[in-house]
């Protein structure tokens, strides 16, 4: 990485194969999307502290100090099968992580991880029990997250919702004019505009509503 325009390049201490470890189908040309972090003030990058293993240690490998020194924060001890991965931080304090693993089928294990002290230690979220696969998930400020599930032929979306720092979640109901039914079937996260929050839901991966392409 570099932080003067490509004069200088500082080493990640990462082997590259781990940035892709786990449950992985890409091409590894570009990092996953959501498991890394590249600002001024902080580089981090989500990932299992080995390249094979079906049960590994996930760690957050991070610098706050341009590439000075780095630290390994360790989201969990042991995980299995790392599939879905996202880390995020809103502000120096407060950031959350959303992991999934142990994938069968259309069924797997997934968990949010949050810190509080800017990414030094990591406390896990009350679990909801969906095995659903995961397709989103997130914090719109320190008390309020959501989790999005369904990514293999949903019908509708299947959102949760916490307001207590993920203490509690419930299910958020979704009120979808009926002529989209089983058209827009998964919520994104919602973003905060105003004194309101706006939520997009789109089609899947197989919506062809309007040609696929509108949410």
């Amino acid at each position: 990485i570099t932080f003067d325009k490509g004069e200088n390049w500082i080493t990640v201490p990462v082997i590259i194969d781990q940035l892709f470890g786990g449950e992985y189908n890409g091409n590894k040309q570009e990092l996953i999307e959501h498991s890394y972090i590249l600002t001024k003030n902080r580089v981090a990058f989500l990932h299992p502290d080995d390249v094979i293993g079906d049960n590994q240690r996930v760690l957050l490998t991070y610098t706050l100090d341009q590439g000075k020194t780095w630290h390994d924060a360790v989201i969990a001890e042991q995980f299995p099968g790392l599939r879905y991965r996202k880390v995020a931080f809103l502000n120096d304090h407060f950031g959350y992580v959303v992991i999934s693993g142990s994938r069968t089928m259309s069924q797997e294990y997934s968990t949010v991880y949050l810190t509080h002290d800017g990414g030094k230690s990591w406390s896990k979220t009350k679990e909801i029990g969906v095995t659903r696969l995961i397709s989103d998930g997130g914090f719109i400020d320190e008390s309020t997250g959501f989790l999005s599930y369904g990514t293999i032929n949903p019908e509708e979306p299947d959102f949760y919702v916490t307001q207590d720092g993920g203490k509690s979640w419930r299910k958020a109901k979704i009120n979808i004019p009926s002529k989209y039914n089983k058209i827009f079937v998964t919520a994104e996260i919602p973003i905060k505009e105003g004194n309101h929050l706006d939520v997009l839901l789109n089609q899947g991966t197989n919506g062809d509503y309007k040609g696929g392409k509108v949410k």
